[in-house]
């Protein structure tokens, strides 16, 4: 049942996102992803100029005068966000968390797609798939999406990117764009990355929180763990303490930039409390300058 709070979540999401599309993301998304080819549209007289390659010899031969193939871009594209749902995404030290972070660029991505007429799907995991919503077009549909990404209420808190990645190979056949948002605090699942980066357009949207990053020195503080629930004293004041969470950190971080690079796989770095357009822009104009 949908609650006038979540609706208005929705709304809100909806009227920002949606400028934001308008105003930026649009023009940029459909230069960035291109259609599947170039298909048939109709045919027309010659006009001087025209490739001779194109000229259509059996309606030439019928009317007596020389007409030409006209061609356009097999413009529609399947959007896919794979969205992280585990313990770990219901945290942010700032005024949003992962979660909701996550809810606002899938709708960017969502916005921008249904602006191109294009289709959009979801697959919502955490340890295991938690729900599927084939692609579709529409604003009723990528609403939908939002409110999933929102209040979906999942059985799992773990996080399990391989089962995700392997569920998108198996589930989608025909080759898509595919946005991976999650945390990525993961491992083992290097292997199904290349293999479904190289069968769809795959890129990696990494949401991180800087209290996930480095801890203050406050003193005594008890973590815990949102995926597993254990508990763990840690004594903040102590620097080489931090220093080694630092560290643990940066190297995670390290290595999933290798494994993307390797890979040669896209990846958007988002910071909660920071503005995510900044990274969402800089990716498009990067990938935008490769074609």
């Amino acid at each position: 049942m949908l609650t006038k709070e979540l609706l208005r979540q929705v709304r809100q999401i909806e009227i920002r996102t949606r400028g934001l599309v308008n105003q930026v993301f649009s023009g940029e998304y459909h230069s960035v992803f291109k259609g599947r080819g170039m298909v048939f549209s109709e045919v027309r007289e010659y006009q001087f100029g025209d490739d001779i390659r194109n000229i259509d010899w059996n309606v030439t031969a019928r009317f007596g005068h020389p007409f030409v193939k006209v061609f356009e871009e097999e413009r529609e594209l399947t959007v896919i966000l794979m969205v992280d749902m585990s313990g770990s995404l219901i945290f942010g030290s700032a005024d949003k968390t992962k979660q909701q972070i996550a809810a606002e660029i899938g709708a960017i991505l969502a916005f921008s797609a249904l602006k191109n007429n294009d289709k959009v799907g979801l697959i919502l995991f955490t340890d295991k798939i938690e729900k599927f919503v084939p692609p579709r077009k529409g604003r009723i549909h990528v609403l939908r999406i939002i409110r999933e990404i929102l209040s979906f209420e999942p059985e799992g808190k773990s996080t399990n990117l391989r089962t995700a990645l392997e569920y998108m190979n198996n589930a989608i056949k025909k080759r898509s764009i595919a946005f991976l948002i999650s945390d990525f605090m993961d491992a083992g699942y290097e292997k199904i990355l290349r293999i479904v980066g190289k069968r769809h357009d795959l890129i990696g949207v990494v949401l991180n929180d800087r209290r996930e990053n480095e801890i203050p020195p406050i003193g005594l503080v008890k973590l815990v763990d949102a995926e597993t629930g254990r508990e763990r004293w840690i004594d903040t004041a102590d620097k080489r303490t931090r220093l080694l969470f630092e560290q643990v950190r940066e190297n995670n971080r390290a290595e999933r930039k290798s494994l993307f690079l390797s890979s040669r796989l896209d990846g958007i770095e988002v910071q909660t409390g920071e503005d995510y357009i900044k990274p969402l822009v800089q990716f498009f104009r990067l990938r935008e300058k490769r074609w």
